[in-house]
């Protein structure tokens, strides 16, 4: 009981950590997002309750209006799913120099994942058994939305991508902190060169 507790402590220090380190308030509850893109408009519920430190991150970005006409950039197609990514391309180094709101301290954050038996997620910490999977709480559905990797356990802090299907493969090795919930059909018409119009958070 006492080990449980301890480790349910550290976890708890790790989350307002890192939202102290990067600057921003832990939210601690699901929130939704509306998209409106150049093909239509979809609605995502991101997962502040089980991935705070990377829907917290999100929101900040939202609020930063950093998302705003920005391409979704890469669009990689495979017979049985699409990845659709999306965000600040840190290739676009005009954008970056040009928009001091982007913290260009923190070019990532901690890989964030969450286990169904944990009171709280873990950090900077990728699976490497594949039987550990059974065990995590989400895991890559379809219209899943997770933050592109930027090291072996961290993730960008500004880039993001959609899947169209299951994809088993990828569980565990990147931070899923949302899912497509109404208009999943728009984002399948979505190609590369198509943008972002803006992101709105419901209240």
């Amino acid at each position: 009981m006492f080990l449980l507790q301890a480790c349910s402590f550290k976890n708890e220090i790790d989350s307002n950590y890192y939202c102290q380190k990067l600057k921003f308030s832990c939210i601690k509850t699901n929130k939704v997002v509306f998209f409106k893109t150049t093909k239509g408009d979809f609605e995502v519920e991101l997962f502040g309750k089980d991935n705070p430190v990377t829907v917290s991150n999100f929101l900040e970005n939202i609020d930063k209006n950093i998302y705003v006409n920005q391409k979704f950039y890469k669009i990689i197609n495979f017979p049985q799913i699409t990845f659709i990514h999306g965000g600040v391309n840190p290739k676009n180094k005009s954008y970056l120099e040009q928009n001091q709101t982007l913290n260009k301290t923190s070019p990532s954050i901690p890989l964030e994942i969450k286990f169904k038996e944990e009171i709280k997620p873990r950090y900077n910490y990728q699976i490497k058994n594949p039987n550990e999977t059974k065990n995590l709480l989400n895991t890559f559905e379809i219209g899943s939305i997770a933050m592109v990797k930027s090291g072996k356990n961290k993730s960008s802090s500004t880039e993001f991508f959609f899947v169209t299907s299951k994809i088993p493969e990828l569980d565990g090795r990147y931070s899923i902190f949302g899912k497509i919930i109404k208009g999943f059909d728009v984002l399948k018409k979505i190609k590369k060169e198509d943008y972002i119009k803006a992101v709105h958070i419901s209240n």
